[in-house]
C-alpha cells in the first residue's frame, strides 16, 4: 500500500462562509475589477463594490420571497454572469443552490428537484420555464420559478428593497464552514445521479490552499479567466470560487459557438477546459493546415513543440532545436495563441485524461496545461500539476490538505476537499467511505516516489476478456481520439475472446478528409466498406495498440454512423461516455464484431 499526504498551507478553520468573498473584497478594495460582463460587443468591468451591492440586493429578494436558511434552490442555466450572481446571493441568504445542467431532460430535472427538496428554481430561458411547468405536478414542494431572461432576478431585487441589511447579516451569521453549501448531482454514467453534499468549508479550505499552490497563475498581474464550461459542474464551480477569492477577473461565455470571438475580446491569461476542448483545438488547427496545403509544416511544428517541451525536463533544448522552435513560433505557435486570445500562458485541464502528446504540444507552443484530477465528491481537484511541480503525463501531486492512498490498485483520498455524504443515501455514503475517512474514488492509479499520481483506469470499467486478461479501455480510447478523423471510441471485450472497438467519425473533420481522398458523395454504407477509410482508421488503431500488450490490443473495429453526443444522451455534460448505455443500445453491433 502506498500513501502520500500534503499538509495544508492554510490550516482549515470553522468561521466564515462563501459570501465572505464578496463582502471582504468590497471592504478591502471596493474599486477592484472582480468580474467582466458582456454587453453587446464590449466587456463592462464589475467592481467589487458593484458586485457586492448586486449580490446583497438579490439576497434580500430571496429573503423577501420566503427562502429560509438551509432551503434548497435549483439553478438551471448556461454559464453566465447571472449564475455567479445567484450563487453568491443564495449563499448570502443562507440558502443552498442545487445546480441542474441546462441540457437536462425533464426526468433528470424532476429527480434532482424531488431528491433535493428544492422549494424554488431559477431558470435561464422560456424553454426551461416550460420544462419546469410540465413537471410541476411531480415536484409539489416547488413554490417559485424565476426566469433570468424574463427579468425574474430584477423582480426579486425590487421585492427585497425593504429587507434591512441587519436581516442579511443575521442570515450570514447562521452559516459556517461546516454548513451545507450546495448539492451537486453526479453525472449518472452508471445509474441514477446521487446528490453530493459539499460544505462551505470544502470550497473555502480547498480554494485557499489551491490559491497558495497556484499563486503564479492566479495572482499574476492582470490575471483573468473566461469560464465556458458548465457551472453546473463542480470543476467550473470551484474555479469560480478560486478566481473570485484570489481577486482575479472573471468572465463568462455561455455559448461555445461564440467562444473564439469571446476569447479574442476578453483575452484571458488562463483557461479552464476538459481534454476534448484541447483535442478539438489541435485537430482543428491540423485540419485547417492540411486543407490549406500546409499539413506537413504543421506536423513538423507539432513535432518540434513536443521535443522542445520534453527537453525542458532533461536539461533544456539544444541550439538547433531552439532555432527550429523560434521559427515555428513565428509561423504556427503564435497564431494558435492568438486564437485563444493572445495572453493565455496557463490552462487547467480536468475531467478526463489529457495524455502526454497534447500536454507536450501545448507546453511547446507556449501554453502550459496543468493537468489535474478530481471528482464531484472531492469538490473537484484532488491533485494538480503546478508551475513549479509539473510532470506531464501525470495529474500532479495532491493539493495541500489532501492525502491519497493506493489500496489494491484503487485510489483513495481524504482531506479538506472530501464531501459530507450523499443526500438521502446513507447506504451509498457508507459504501464509499472507509472507517478512517478515506473515500474510495473507484479510479485505478499509481504513485511515484515524488507523490505524482497517474490515473490508469476505472475499477468499474475494467474489461476481463474470455482469456482472463484485464484491460483498461480508457487509455486505448484516449489514443484513438487523438486522431483528428475520430470523434469518439468505445473499447469492448468483456467476456469476449479479444478486444474490439466501436468508433465514430468527427463530423467537422470528415468533409475535408473525404474531399481530399475523392470520396465525397458516398453513402455511409459505402464509406464503412471503403478501403481508404478503413486503412486510415486501422492506422489509428495500430497507433493505439502500440501502448498496450498484444493481449490488450484492439483486433477489430466497427464504424458507427451516429456520433456519441450529449444531445443523444451518450455523453454526460462533462463529456464522459455513458458506457453502459452505449453497450446496451449497440449490443447488436458489438455481437457482430465477434461473429
Amino acid at each position: 500500500m502506498q500513501e502520500f499526504e500534503v499538509p495544508p498551507l492554510i490550516p482549515p478553520r470553522e468561521d466564515g462562509n462563501l459570501s465572505d468573498i464578496v463582502q471582504d473584497w468590497a471592504e478591502w478594495e471596493p474599486q477592484r475589477d472582480l468580474l467582466s460582463r458582456r454587453e453587446g460587443e464590449e466587456w463592462r468591468a464589475v467592481t467589487a463594490e458593484d458586485f457586492s451591492r448586486e449580490v446583497r440586493g438579490l439576497a434580500k429578494g430571496f429573503i423577501a420571497a420566503g427562502i429560509q436558511v438551509g432551503d434548497r434552490v435549483g439553478l438551471m442555466s448556461r454559464t453566465r454572469y447571472e449564475w455567479t450572481l445567484a450563487d453568491f446571493a443564495l449563499w448570502m441568504a443562507g440558502a443552498v443552490p442545487v445546480p441542474i445542467y441546462e441540457t437536462s431532460s425533464p426526468s433528470q430535472a424532476t429527480w434532482i428537484l424531488q431528491d433535493s427538496g428544492a422549494v424554488a428554481v431559477i431558470v435561464e430561458s422560456h424553454q426551461h420555464s416550460q420544462l419546469i411547468a410540465d413537471i410541476r405536478d411531480e415536484v409539489p414542494q416547488l413554490r417559485d420559478v424565476w426566469q433570468i431572461e424574463a427579468g425574474g432576478l430584477d423582480e426579486l431585487v425590487t421585492a427585497g428593497a425593504d429587507v434591512p441589511d441587519a436581516e442579511v447579516e443575521l442570515r450570514r451569521s447562521q452559516v459556517s464552514r461546516s454548513s451545507l453549501a450546495t448539492v451537486i448531482y453526479t453525472s449518472g454514467t452508471t445509474g441514477r445521479p446521487k446528490g453530493v453534499e459539499l460544505s462551505h468549508g470544502n470550497f473555502l479550505n480547498l480554494s485557499e490552499n489551491t490559491i497558495e499552490r497556484l499563486e503564479q497563475v492566479v495572482r499574476a498581474e492582470g490575471a483573468s479567466t473566461l469560464l465556458f464550461l458548465p457551472l453546473a459542474h463542480v470543476f467550473a464551480r470551484l474555479i469560480q470560487v478560486v478566481v473570485l477569492q484570489a481577486g482575479m477577473q472573471l468572465g463568462h461565455s455561455p455559448d461555445v459557438k461564440n467562444l473564439l470571438p469571446d476569447l479574442a475580446s476578453f483575452q484571458p491569461t488562463f483557461l479552464l477546459a476538459v481534454p476534448r476542448v484541447f483535442e478539438k483545438v489541435y485537430n482543428g488547427a491540423a485540419q485547417k493546415a492540411v486543407d490549406g496545403g500546409r499539413g506537413a509544416i504543421f506536423l513538423r511544428a507539432a513535432d518540434v513543440a513536443a521535443r522542445w517541451s520534453r527537453a525542458q525536463d532533461t536539461g533544456g533544448p539544444g541550439i538547433l532545436l531552439r532555432a527550429q522552435h523560434k521559427l515555428f513560433d513565428a509561423l504556427v505557435y503564435r497564431k494558435l495563441r492568438e486564437a485563444m486570445g493572445g495572453r493565455v500562458t496557463w490552462a487547467v485541464s480536468g475531467g478526463a485524461a489529457l495524455g502526454e502528446r497534447l500536454g507536450h504540444f501545448y507546453r511547446g507552443i507556449g501554453v502550459t496545461i496543468l493537468e489535474g484530477y478530481g471528482l464531484t465528491e472531492t469538490t473537484a481537484p484532488i491533485s494538480v500539476n503546478t508551475p513549479e511541480l509539473i510532470k506531464i503525463g501525470t495529474v500532479g501531486q495532491p493539493l495541500p490538505g489532501v492525502g491519497v492512498r493506493i489500496e489494491d490498485g484503487e485510489l483513495l483520498v481524504r482531506g479538506i476537499n472530501v464531501f459530507q455524504g450523499y443526500l438521502n443515501d446513507s447506504e451509498a455514503t457508507a459504501a464509499a467511505m472507509d472507517a478512517d475517512g478515506w473515500f474510495r474514488t473507484g479510479d485505478l492509479g499509481e504513485l511515484d516516489e515524488q507523490g505524482f499520481i497517474r490515473i490508469t483506469g476505472r475499477t468499474k470499467e475494467i474489461l476481463v476478456t474470455a482469456g482472463g486478461k484485464n484491460v483498461s479501455p480508457g487509455p486505448l480510447e484516449d489514443r484513438l481520439r487523438a486522431t483528428p478523423l475520430i470523434s469518439q471510441a468505445l473499447v469492448v471485450g468483456e467476456g469476449r475472446p479479444f478486444v474490439a472497438a466501436l468508433i465514430t467519425l468527427d463530423e467537422e473533420v470528415l468533409p475535408g478528409w473525404l474531399e481530399r481522398h475523392d470520396l465525397t458523395g458516398l453513402s455511409f454504407a459505402e464509406l464503412r466498406e471503403n478501403d481508404v477509410l478503413q486503412d486510415a482508421i486501422q492506422r489509428a488503431v495500430d497507433s493505439a495498440n502500440e501502448a498496450v500488450s498484444q493481449a490488450e490490443s484492439i483486433r477489430k473495429f466497427e464504424l458507427l454512423e451516429q456520433d456519441f453526443t450529449e444531445e443523444n444522451g451518450y455523453l454526460t455534460p462533462s463529456m464522459k461516455l455513458k458506457r453502459n448505455l452505449v453497450v446496451k443500445d449497440y449490443a447488436g453491433q458489438i455481437d457482430a464484431l465477434y461473429t
